[in-house]
């Protein structure tokens, strides 16, 4: 069975957030909006998109 992967994409910017917000989103491989990112459906993984909730837009892959 493979792995269950996440398509993340920035779609607020990370400019003038917490500083812990911005590591979240650099964690998670996001570079800019409009970048997309597959990442492995993990807690850990989960816990950084649910903190930045409200910049991110989230879809199975």
């Amino acid at each position: 069975m493979a792995d269950k992967t996440l398509k993340v994409t920035l779609v607020k910017s990370t400019s003038g957030r917490l500083k812990s917000h911005k590591a979240c989103a650099a964690g998670l491989g996001l570079r800019r909006i409009r970048h997309t990112v597959e990442v492995a459906d993990t807690p850990e993984n989960r816990g950084m998109i649910n903190k930045i909730y409200y910049l991110v837009q989230v879809e199975d892959a």
